[in-house]
């Protein structure tokens, strides 16, 4: 008897066990199955570097919302983003791309604005700052032509 006793709490602990390190997966890697109310909001720049589905887009440095798809369109970077519900956006809000730290993740800042029309499920984010290429500002001051 005391040997099932034995058994039955191991495999008691090594579910919870398994149960925990699938919560902590699902938390870090940034997934939602279940609620997370969104409306789509896109942006266009004419460059997007680091830029990927699943990259977050943050609101004075708190996460709103993630970066659904990346696509060429007319030659921009088109980036649809899915935003919280909670959060509204106006119509002349700028996005800009920004990277934490030197060499961190790239991410979507959006200053808000000030106009009372919000942008709706679909809309489109028009005043957009992209990413600054240290390369070419590097290669222009390297070859004189700054």
């Amino acid at each position: 008897m005391k040997k099932y006793n034995l058994e039955l709490a191991v495999g008691f602990f090594l579910l919870i066990g398994i149960i925990c390190l699938g919560y902590i997966s699902v938390k870090l890697g940034r997934l939602q199955f279940i609620g997370g109310e969104h409306y789509t909001v896109y942006a266009d720049f004419g460059n997007a570097p680091g830029i990927k589905p699943g990259s977050s887009v943050e609101i004075a440095g708190v996460d709103v919302g993630r970066v659904k798809s990346v696509r060429l369109d007319n030659y921009q970077a088109r980036v649809e983003m899915d935003i919280d519900k909670g959060v509204k956006l106006q119509e002349d809000a700028i996005a800009s791309i920004k990277t934490e730290g030197l060499i961190g993740e790239t991410y979507i800042k959006i200053a808000p604005g000030a106009s009372d029309k919000l942008i709706a499920n679909g809309g489109t984010i028009r005043d957009t700052e992209s990413a600054i290429d240290i390369e070419e500002i590097i290669g222009k001051y390297a070859f004189g032509k700054v």
